[in-house]
């Protein structure tokens, strides 16, 4: 509801589609989708999308089906010809980088960071539990100043920035959420976390008391190698400022001379190709693109021009 008429025509979406590699199949669930979309407005659908906001469980993997990614989209090939075949088409691809932790940047932007580290102007810090209503705020105040432009992207409310909080709390690492500020005011953060599928394979798909037990002896042991990237963000009057690499420079800095857990890779969270500045970003700290989704759209008038997901200038 939040977002269904921001869209050149009314939209809604379909999600967590499973079928068999039937195409009449997949046809009797997706017309179910269109006809209650149409019901109720609609002129077009999305999909395969997740309820609510996009930071999991959206698109469709296109390329690289190894394992898994906690929070993202995991389906046979197969489903990508389901879903052309029945009329849709690739709104935007979602392009999920990744980098070695290791990896040093190139000299231009250890300066860059450096400049911004030795600005007192500019404070960088890792979150801190004891603190998490502060650092909950200064996300949401990040977010709407550098998102809401996006299309489809409504303003955070602090009801719901207190809910994701509440959800990462018990999987959240410290040193590798941090935020920057500038003259006191929070301009930037970059929240990244364990990869959890690395935990889940010791719990056996069993959630009960020891399994939890078992998940928390692992994280402890530092079993995880691998940072996943859920949110970063710069509001817009401080972006191409280094701010990024001053953010990925604290991480890598802190995870390999402070931790218990020794991560190595870092895989980033997906970036639409509307957004070629973010594009440019991921590419600029060495990032590499490794795995794709798209999100679909399907317009009900099959006579009216598709267009692709406008780019962000």
């Amino acid at each position: 509801e939040r977002t269904a008429r921001t869209f050149e025509q009314p939209t809604g979406g379909m999600g967590f589609f499973e079928c068999i590699d039937d195409q009449a199949a997949a046809d009797c669930l997706l017309n179910a989708c269109r006809d209650w979309l149409a019901a109720r407005g609609m002129e077009a659908m999305d999909g395969p999308i997740n309820f609510g906001d996009r930071d999991q469980w959206w698109g469709l993997l296109t390329d690289n089906f190894g394992p898994p990614v906690y929070g993202q989209s995991y389906n046979p090939p197969y489903y990508r010809r389901l879903l052309e075949t029945y009329g849709f088409a690739v709104y935007f691809n979602q392009y999920t980088y990744f980098r070695k932790l290791a990896d040093p940047l190139t000299p231009e932007y250890q300066r860059k960071a450096a400049v911004l580290f030795n600005d007192s102007n500019y404070s960088f810090e890792h979150l801190r539990l004891k603190n998490l209503a502060k650092y909950t705020e200064d996300f949401r105040q990040v977010y709407n100043k550098a998102w809401v432009k996006h299309d489809g992207v409504k303003e955070m409310t602090p009801e719901q920035a207190a809910h994701i909080m509440r959800k990462l709390r018990p999987i959240i690492d410290e040193k590798v959420c941090w935020f920057g500020y500038y003259q006191g005011e929070p301009v930037g953060f970059f929240v990244s976390l364990p990869e959890l599928n690395e935990l889940f394979r010791y719990v056996d798909g069993r959630l009960n008391w020891l399994g939890k037990l078992r998940f928390a002896w692992y994280r402890w042991r530092g079993a995880v190698r691998t940072l996943t990237g859920i949110a970063f963000g710069i509001v817009p009057e401080h972006q191409r400022k280094g701010l990024e690499m001053a953010f990925v420079l604290a991480v890598a800095n802190m995870v390999q001379d402070t931790s218990k857990v020794r991560y190595e890779d870092f895989v980033m969270n997906w970036i639409g190709d509307f957004n070629p500045k973010m594009m440019r970003v991921a590419e600029a700290i060495n990032g590499r693109i490794w795995r794709t989704h798209a999100t679909f759209r399907y317009l009900f008038d099959r006579e009216k021009e598709f267009r692709r997901a406008p780019v962000i200038e």
